[in-house]
């Protein structure tokens, strides 16, 4: 599809406070965007806006409330008058193994990650379908390779993707486009804070060749930026992890051989890590995570 300019269109960008979200909200909004930055983190949202510039604006809400997503997109919708593009981008890490860690912590990833991308998709569609607009849904590589410690974060990127997957063939006909990015490690508040991990850091930086590299930001931000330009069905940031999505179907074996060298001894760490700062510290990944934790209390 050729490229369309964001010029004058409205933007709604869930998890804006941080991360992917915060700089696709910065690089659209410097191509004439105007931005809608919704999450929670405040101050990090002002912050954001500011750098934005005259044509953003800022909505507290957290994505797992209906009430507050209504809220805050009939704010969207009074301030800029409608919306164009939908980046559902909210999302949080836990990590530990299902086994040992928080239950709380991963459930609310799920709670999060997936069912907050189905609830605001749900409450901005009207608005998508009334200026046939673009919807694009941030999965994850986690939803490719499914690596140990990492299940809740895997099961809800794999869940985005089934669902946009599903929406795009329900939508086409109204005029909307539905597109799935699949960032790989990229150098964010998130991932940064995952590998001083005192278990699970070290497990993600030992992976074998590509699993391990950490991209700058700029490159999702590159990439993502493109494939709303091009309304794309799929953006994989970088393009390998396309390749690898070609052959998903044989990947847990060769992940599930090489767990076999390091899970007991993880597994014992992970214990130990739980027992010195309790279940929810030890799940706890970032400041978004965090923020989140804060949030619900």
């Amino acid at each position: 599809m050729s490229r369309r300019s964001v010029q004058g269109k409205v933007v709604l960008i869930t998890g804006a406070a941080r991360g992917i979200g915060a700089g696709l909200a910065k690089r659209l909004a410097a191509q004439g965007a105007k931005v809608a930055l919704v999450g929670l983190e405040p101050d990090e949202l002002k912050r954001v806006g500011e750098q934005c510039g005259p044509d953003a604006a800022v909505w507290e809400a957290d994505v797992t409330s209906w009430d507050a997503l209504e809220k805050a997109v009939e704010g969207v919708v009074g301030h800029f008058g409608g919306i164009d593009i939908v980046v559902a981008n909210a999302g949080i890490a836990a990590t530990g193994f299902a086994r040992s860690m928080d239950r709380r912590a991963f459930e609310r990833v799920i709670e999060v990650d997936l069912l907050g991308v189905w609830r605001t998709v749900r409450v901005c569609l009207p608005h998508l379908v009334e200026r046939r607009g673009y919807a694009l849904i941030i999965s994850s590589l986690a939803a490719v390779v499914h690596i140990p410690g990492n299940a809740a974060y895997s099961a809800a990127k794999a869940g985005v993707e089934a669902f946009a997957n599903s929406l795009r063939a329900e939508v086409r006909h109204l005029g909307v486009d539905v597109g799935v990015a699949h960032p790989t490690w990229i150098a964010t508040d998130m991932v940064n804070s995952a590998d001083k991990h005192p278990v699970f850091g070290g497990l993600r930086t030992s992976a074998p060749g590509l699993l391990s590299k950490t991209y700058p930001l700029s490159v999702a931000v590159d990439l993502i930026d493109e494939g709303i330009a091009r309304r794309s069905r799929a953006i994989h940031v970088p393009g390998w992890v396309g390749a690898l999505k070609l052959i998903r179907a044989i990947l847990p074996r060769f992940v599930e051989l090489a767990a076999r060298s390091f899970m007991p001894a993880a597994d014992k760490a992970a214990i130990e890590d739980i027992q010195k700062r309790g279940s929810q510290e030890s799940s706890i990944v970032g400041p978004g995570g965090r923020a989140d934790l804060e949030a619900r209390s």
